[in-house]
């Protein structure tokens, strides 16, 4: 069966109230059940440093500047979410999209990252919740990066959907703009050996599709982590793993932030690429399940909802992230009451 076709399966079981529709046989979950076993003791437990606080205001005016009133951004989601895997700051994935976004808008950008690692679909209830609470700080627009751990801990897909489907509902509902970071490819994790990373491939694509479905059709957008990275990816997986060979090193953490601004800005109206398709990129509009299965296979790209059932497929040019910076503290916008 096509990826198309099980993605538009998981969604519709999702949707509907399905049950456990599977993504691998019975046989293959015991293998690939006994091998990742295997690679968590090879990556340490999955131990790693316990993420830093980015929380704060960034982009500051210069001295002498009236500061605009800051755009909200909320991440949500996983360890990836949290930046697991470095040490500073200005490393983690949402202080490099609050700075890059705050470049492009030219004003303050408040961060707020409600992010667990370890975190399941199923903990989206809570961090909605969360970012949602102070409803005179409601985010403007909301990143979200979920779905390895659904994958390694198997949650059924239309269950891990339908979590992720009730999120992006939640804040949209809300008025923040919302972008998913899709299930990334588990098979370029570097102790992973076959037959695992072969089937690490291909769950975690079918999941991907099959959560990018789910958040077009409740209005918000994708982005394909896929290999997180791209090529790079599994040419330099020493510099762009962190020190657990599981995380994300701060170079990779950038290069999945450089892949996600763009669309994070054209959410928000910022990005001087309309929604237009350019052909000799290879953008089209397709149906959604086509469109999904798509952009599962590369890494970077972008699904936004269209007419129905239609929807775009984008490859946008990519800018080169300002210089991280760690979060500054302002007296109107305390760092503890984001």
């Amino acid at each position: 069966m096509s990826r198309a076709r099980v993605a538009r399966r998981i969604a519709a079981g999702a949707a509907y109230g399905g049950g456990g529709i599977g993504l691998v046989g019975a046989a293959a979950v015991g293998i690939f059940l006994a091998e990742v076993q295997l690679a968590k003791r090879s990556v340490g437990g999955g131990r790693a440093p316990v993420p830093p606080l980015a929380d704060g205001l960034y982009g500051m005016p210069l001295a002498g500047y009236p500061m605009d009133a800051p755009l909200r951004l909320a991440m949500l989601g996983d360890s990836t979410a949290a930046g697991q895997g470095v040490r500073r700051a200005g490393q983690t994935p949402g202080a490099l999209l609050a700075s890059g976004l705050a470049a492009v808008a030219e004003r303050p950008v408040a961060l707020r990252n409600v992010a667990q690692p370890g975190a399941q679909s199923d903990d989206l209830e809570r961090q909605v919740t969360v970012a949602l609470a102070d409803r005179e700080r409601l985010p403007d627009v909301c990143v979200i990066m979920i779905g390895a751990n659904d994958v390694t801990h198997r949650m059924p897909p239309t269950q891990s959907v339908r979590h992720l489907a009730s999120a992006v509902r939640r804040l949209r509902t809300a008025g923040a703009e919302v972008v998913v970071g899709t299930c990334p490819d588990l098979g370029t994790i570097e102790p992973v050996y076959q037959p695992l990373r072969w089937l690490a491939r291909r769950v975690s694509r079918q999941l991907a599709a099959a959560q990018t479905i789910g958040t077009v059709e409740q209005g918000g957008r994708t982005v394909s982590l896929g290999d997180l990275l791209g090529p790079e990816f599994l040419a330099n997986p020493r510099e762009l793993f962190g020190p657990d060979n599981y995380h994300p090193s701060a170079e990779g953490y950038a290069t999945a932030a450089m892949a996600v601004l763009p669309t994070l800005c054209a959410a928000l109206g910022l990005w001087p690429e309309s929604d237009r398709l350019d052909a000799s990129r290879d953008e089209d509009m397709l149906p959604v399940a086509q469109a999904a299965a798509e952009a599962a296979s590369a890494a970077g790209t972008e699904v936004t909802a269209a007419r129905a059932p239609w929807a775009l497929l984008k490859h946008r040019r990519r800018r080169r992230l300002p210089a991280s910076t760690e979060p500054a503290r302002s007296p109107s916008e305390p760092r503890r009451a984001l």
